[in-house]
């Protein structure tokens, strides 16, 4: 399935964020695609505030994953931007963090081959025509995603 929003500025980004965020529970892949500063960290952000994390995020770019305490399962946000590829996701163990919480991974389309089959993946745009607004293209692989485009 897939399915296109778009957000008009970065609270926009954080509601939306948020409210998906509420669909979101253990073992759920989402991906995160776009150049440098589409918003693919300030849609992270929204989605820790849907779990009361809000204060914690902090940007994984120098240790590749940042893990937050949930009450329930941990959520892990990846930030695979410096990886060559998914030979190195497998080194540093990644692939073992799928089923263990929730992964929230920014530049997954390096590790592609690496995903498991059912994951989300959504897309960042920016619009030419004005800064502020992001375009989100969502796609869903499985159908168990499917319910969770809002």
């Amino acid at each position: 399935m897939e399915k296109k929003y778009k957000l008009n500025n970065v609270t926009d980004t954080l509601n939306f964020a948020k409210k998906f965020g509420s669909n979101l529970k253990k073992g759920d892949v989402i991906v995160l695609s776009g150049e440098l500063g589409s918003g693919k960290t300030k849609f992270v952000e929204g989605v820790l505030t849907y779990f009361d994390l809000e204060n914690e995020i902090s940007s994984p770019t120098f240790t590749i994953v940042n893990e937050y305490s949930y009450k329930d399962f941990p959520i892990y946000h990846f930030d695979v931007y410096r990886l060559e590829n998914e030979d190195e996701f497998y080194a540093i163990g990644g692939e073992e963090y799928f089923d263990n919480g929730l992964c929230l991974i920014e530049w997954g389309e390096i590790i592609s081959s690496a995903l498991p089959k059912e994951y989300i993946h959504i897309y960042f745009e920016k619009d030419d025509s004005d800064e502020n607004v992001r375009i989100l293209n969502i796609q869903t692989f499985g159908k168990r995603f499917d319910k969770y485009i809002i």
